[in-house]
């Protein structure tokens, strides 16, 4: 099968808008020639509770969910999760029911840390939220398996998705499209992105990119890289699920060949010691960015790979006139949890 060949329910504005950051380019190579530095906006790419990349996965996910004769959308994230704010918004679009599980990911002492930002945004939607105290781990957790049980028992028909919908059979098939209109932005801006950096933690959006750009690349498109950076804390545990669903997807998709070793990419070094807390650099990106571009980053997620993006620039590694696109998955809800960091 094609990519083009999977039912997709269209959730989205259209495709995401891209534009370059050029006051953040000059920044980082005020004497000139260095890298161009794009930015595509998936924070703005839909109307559902503020959109996010999680919107572009469900997209995939929705038929197979009303295929089933599903009546609930059953998910898992943390406390903060952007994911389940985007289930809990699709779940309202769709006039289905949510139930999340939400777990104690982040060792934050904020006192509202469960009462305010993405969360209170998923109640505010109606989902059924239940809190759990287990930490943070990207795997199939018994809670969500206990959720799911309970909406059978009581006569619902839930669908499962798991964590940032990435351990699902067509998780990575939202960045692969993702990918598609890239290269359709690229025909119509006149540039080509031979460098694209995303933060990765569950593994989808990464991977996904990786498998539509191999799929363009087979087509006799022109190869680029495509970083992820890690911003788990677990960087083997990261890597593996990035490069397991990305030769998944590649298969689901028919690029018809092996992906190479050196196509798939996880960065460690600006992630800190703990999944969700940010480091100083993390807050040097989100201060930088915001006073540049008037662009808002989150601590959890986008901060931390723009510090890689940053970091990457000024040591040369991301060479002078590339076109760098930066991939902005959303997230900025979280930062309701962490406003004593910005007083």
């Amino acid at each position: 099968m094609a990519l083009s060949d999977f039912p997709r329910h269209s959730l989205t504005f259209g495709p995401s808008p891209v534009h370059p950051l050029d006051r953040l380019s000059t920044h980082l190579t005020p004497a000139g020639g260095g890298p161009r530095i794009w930015a595509k906006r998936e924070d703005v790419s839909s109307g559902l509770a503020y959109g996010g990349n999680k919107v572009r996965k469900l997209e995939y996910l929705v038929p197979d969910a009303l295929a089933s004769g599903a009546d609930t959308l059953v998910s898992i994230g943390g406390y903060q999760s952007n994911h389940t704010r985007q289930v809990a918004a699709v779940a309202a679009h769709l006039g289905m029911k949510a139930v999340l599980v939400q777990e104690n990911w982040v060792d934050w002492p904020d006192a509202v840390n469960d009462r305010v930002g993405n969360i209170l945004l998923s109640r505010i939607m109606g989902a059924e939220v239940r809190l759990d105290p287990a930490g943070f781990g990207i795997g199939f957790k018994d809670s969500w398996k206990q959720a799911l049980a309970d909406v059978e028992a009581r006569g619902g028909t839930p669908y499962a998705i798991p964590a940032g919908a990435s351990d699902h059979r067509l998780g990575g098939l939202g960045f692969a499209n993702w990918a598609h209109e890239v290269a359709q932005q690229e025909q119509e801006l006149g540039v080509f992105f031979d460098t694209v950096v995303v933060c990765s933690v569950t593994g989808s959006t990464h991977a996904g990119m990786i498998a539509g750009f191999a799929d363009l690349e087979a087509a006799g498109g022109r190869p680029r890289r495509v970083i992820g950076i890690d911003a788990s804390a677990k960087l083997e545990e990261t890597r593996d699920q990035v490069e397991r669903i990305a030769r998944r997807t590649a298969e689901l998709i028919g690029v018809g060949r092996e992906l190479r070793d050196d196509e798939i990419t996880v960065l460690e070094g600006w992630a800190g010691d703990l999944y969700g807390v940010p480091v100083d650099s993390t807050l040097d990106a989100i201060r930088l960015v915001g006073s540049l571009e008037g662009v808002i980053l989150d601590t959890v997620y986008e901060g931390k790979s723009m510090a890689g993006l940053i970091d990457l620039v000024r040591a040369g590694e991301i060479g002078s006139g590339s076109n760098v696109l930066y991939a902005h998955l959303g997230g900025q809800p979280a930062l309701n949890a962490y406003s004593a960091l910005f007083r």
